[in-house]
């Protein structure tokens, strides 16, 4: 018997080639999430420098002067810029991943985000962990 199609239902695309890739818009609240297991990923990558760093800050007088040294002076090869952006990308990382989660949470404890409200919630976690990352930066590169 063959199947009938409902003129009405909607055409859903088929697969996605990397030639038409690029004409597909997201949404906002895929991104979001999609940033928050990139962010979750580059956490947990970089958790031996976050270790290296907590060691160098914490141990000796003499360990957290060499820690402090590298963001003035680099790490071997390694210029201070690098580090500083490194240390900013963790910083972003982690706001990013903290405020996406709670937004994750948040869609998870009430059952009740219409599309819209998942829109603006998506835009709100994105603007303000750009925003606190500036701020941060800021601090970070000695600007204020």
């Amino acid at each position: 018997m063959p199947e009938t199609t409902n003129p009405t239902s909607k055409v859903r695309p088929g697969q996605m080639h990397l030639t038409n890739a690029l004409q597909y818009r997201m949404p906002l609240a895929a991104l979001v999430s999609i940033l928050h297991r990139a962010s979750g990923a580059l956490i947990f990558v970089l958790l031996p420098f976050v270790i290296w760093m907590f060691d160098g800050s914490v141990s000796t007088e003499s360990s957290y002067e060499r820690f402090a040294n590298a963001f003035v002076a680099g790490i071997g090869v390694v210029p201070a810029v690098l580090v500083k952006l490194v240390v900013l990308a963790l910083i972003w990382a982690y706001l990013h991943h903290a405020l996406a989660g709670l937004r994750h949470m948040w869609m998870d404890v009430t059952h009740r985000m219409s599309k819209d409200q998942g829109r603006h919630t998506a835009a709100a976690t994105l603007v303000i962990s750009l925003a606190l990352t500036v701020g941060l930066a800021g601090k970070l590169f000695g600007l204020y």
